[in-house]
């Protein structure tokens, strides 16, 4: 089981791209752009609606306005690990 880090900080880098900070510390970027985005996650598909991308503290990861996020310990294991998402 992954350890459940906080996000505190997120950022668009560009399309699809975003920084991340952990509350240990840990900060790094993720490349949506290949994520098989389905379901709740395919609004992610249009640029203009992935932008709006917010920090939600309550929750201590990332979301987005349809309520689509994603596990703070994810966006960990694939920061550290180096992961893609569509490879995760």
């Amino acid at each position: 089981m992954l350890e459940l880090i906080h996000v505190t900080a997120v950022r668009v880098v560009s399309d699809h791209r975003l920084a991340l900070r952990f509350e240990d510390g840990t900060e790094g970027e993720i490349d949506f752009s290949g994520w098989p985005l389905h379901g709740l996650f395919a609004a992610l598909a249009d640029p203009a609606f992935f932008l709006q991308v917010r920090l939600d503290q309550e929750l201590g990861t990332i979301v987005w306005p349809n309520g689509a996020d994603i596990a703070p310990e994810t966006l960990h294991h694939w920061i550290v690990k180096g992961s893609h998402p569509a490879a995760a």
